[in-house]
């Protein structure tokens, strides 16, 4: 055996890594420009105007043709549109492959992704703890070696027998599922006083999905958007995910992700939201109540009561926060008390890393 053998690193260069340099920016102005690809290009000419990332050899017109060539972009047929390129379901995953490098990169892909909790039970991950054979058990979980060993030991070599009580069971840990619901604020304070708060919200929900598809896709997520209204999207709906003029219905968006997480069969169960502001709004038959000045008592019992009904169903409710104002964060702390769930006062730059751990917490609980 010779171990590792080390070599001086050669940093790749060429087309190929003027190529990875781009797509790399690309993926990340994508995100920016809610997946419209022109868009992105000419962000990318003035990224590239003023800090020079191309060269003579490789320009910005190779850069498109070979996104084209690679299946990153597609062109619009002719009679569609103005003629211009549109992402393609590779792009899509790259994007939330980048999201989940970007936010959890010291990840490692592990097995069949179940989540460990400290419970024994039926799962696939074997421990140090036997105990004795009971009937039901299947004949997989008998621990041949030790029941043999206790049989020659009861018994003898010379008139060799093995008994039910001989028969020794290894204990597995238990792997939990989570069904998660994510609720994503579209409201339009997610993009006013300057700060951009929709994109490191798309993100993390990207890292999420890619995380959980990939590590654990025995689980569950779900996604959902609201603003005047709630409603679901799918993950590849993500990088197109804007905001519009809405307010708040927070209440539409409880209510939605309780109706999700009641189909699941799954016992864990929790509720993940990023907003940045009050519930503003309600809806009432066809029409809508608002206000958006102050918090509206009428609005903010409503939200309560609802926070009331998923600690009744042991649904817990994170509150990931992206706002900093005082009567704000009141709020989401009485709202976090009456589910008896958690609350995150957090800056968009550690949002991702804030729900990991959180979600990671979460899957090792077990419900009876």
């Amino acid at each position: 055996m010779t171990g590792y053998r080390f070599t001086k690193f050669i940093p790749p260069s060429g087309r190929q890594a003027a190529f990875d340099t781009l797509l790399d920016l690309f993926l990340q102005l994508l995100v920016h420009s809610s997946g419209d690809v022109a868009e992105a290009l000419n962000w990318l000419n003035m990224l590239d105007r003023e800090y020079k990332l191309t060269n003579d050899d490789y320009g910005i017109g190779d850069f498109i043709r070979e996104l084209e060539e690679q299946g990153y972009i597609q062109r619009h047929p002719p009679g569609e549109g103005d003629g211009g390129f549109s992402i393609t379901a590779k792009s899509e995953q790259s994007v939330r492959r980048q999201s989940l490098n970007e936010i959890f990169g010291n990840l490692r892909k592990t097995g069949y992704g179940n989540h460990n909790t400290p419970f024994a039970g039926i799962g696939d991950e074997p421990t140090s703890e036997l105990r004795e054979f009971q009937f039901g058990d299947a004949l997989e979980q008998i621990d041949m070696t030790d029941s043999l060993r206790n049989a020659q030991i009861n018994h003898g070599l010379q008139n060799f027998i093995l008994t039910e009580d001989d028969l020794e069971v290894r204990e597995k840990e238990h792997k939990a599922q989570s069904s998660t619901v994510l609720m994503i604020d579209i409201s339009h304070s997610m993009i006013l006083y300057g700060e951009d708060r929709i994109t490191p919200a798309k993100k993390v929900a990207m890292a999420l999905s890619e995380l959980i598809t990939t590590r654990y896709p025995k689980d569950t997520l779900d996604i959902l958007v609201f603003g005047n209204d709630a409603w679901q999207i799918q993950i590849k709906d993500l990088p197109y995910l804007q905001v519009g003029p809405f307010h708040t219905n927070t209440v539409a968006g409880l209510e939605l992700a309780m109706d999700i997480l009641r189909r699941r069969k799954n016992n864990n169960k929790q509720i993940f939201m990023i907003t940045d502001g009050k519930p503003t709004c309600l809806k009432e038959g066809a029409r809508y109540y608002k206000n958006s000045f102050g918090l509206d008592r009428k609005i903010v019992n409503k939200t309560l009561n609802l926070a009331a009904n998923c600690r009744r169903l042991k649904i817990p409710i994170t509150t990931f926060m992206v706002a900093r104002d005082p009567y704000l964060q009141r709020f989401v702390r009485d709202f976090t008390q009456t589910n008896q769930g958690r609350a995150f006062f957090t800056s968009l730059k550690g949002l991702g890393e804030y729900i990991f751990e959180d979600y990671i917490r979460n899957r090792r609980r077990r419900v009876r």
